[in-house]
């Protein structure tokens, strides 16, 4: 594994906690000799997880819109930066960089782009591993309407077990670098 691309907030959310928990990983990430593929922004979770890799001398590759990047204001201090023409083109583009994913809080987009990750593996397109920062039980709604989904035979059983749900940074990134994944065509696989 090489490099993770995480979803975040382009906010830093209303608790001091989110940042914190954003800097970790980033933290996480260069103890274990990752590269960060984010959305390229320098404000919000995207800018905290972004600067954390950078100040520890870790490689950061941003990827922005074209329609974002007077908006959000693109990070000055990235290793690479592709601007691209949309956001169907930022979420391939980050997926083509990325072994794996990190969901940390966020909002519309962070869900979007981590849930369309999740289809990719269950059609299998890809079987890249997908993770959930689960900053103060931030995600816990969320896994109990998967469950849900599951339980009314909207998605297959072991689905959601496949994906990673953890609280604390390290224990993540570690938890998808070393946990085994399915290969394409033999998803799921449950969390040990």
């Amino acid at each position: 594994m090489k490099a993770i691309c995480v979803y975040c907030g382009s906010s830093p959310g209303m608790k001091p906690c989110y940042a914190e928990k954003a800097k970790q990983l980033g933290e996480a990430l260069v103890e274990q000799g990752l590269s960060l593929v984010y959305g390229g922004s320098r404000i919000g979770l995207m800018g905290q997880v972004a600067d954390a890799v950078l100040a520890r001398g870790g490689r950061v590759i941003g990827v922005l819109p074209e329609a974002l990047k007077t908006n959000e204001v693109a990070h000055p201090g990235l290793s690479e930066l592709h601007i691209v023409k949309g956001m169907h083109a930022r979420k391939a583009k980050m997926a083509d960089l990325a072994d794996a994913f990190i969901a940390l809080p966020g909002g519309f987009g962070t869900l979007d782009e981590t849930m369309e990750m999740v289809t990719w593996n269950q059609l299998g397109f890809q079987a890249k591993p997908i993770g959930f920062l689960n900053v103060e039980g931030f995600y816990d709604r969320l896994f109990h309407f998967l469950a849900t989904t599951e339980e009314e035979g909207f998605v297959k059983p072991g689905l959601v077990e496949a994906l990673v749900l953890e609280a604390e940074p390290k224990k993540l990134v570690e938890r998808l670098c070393n946990d085994p994944w399915p290969e394409l065509g033999v998803w799921p696989r449950a969390n040990k």
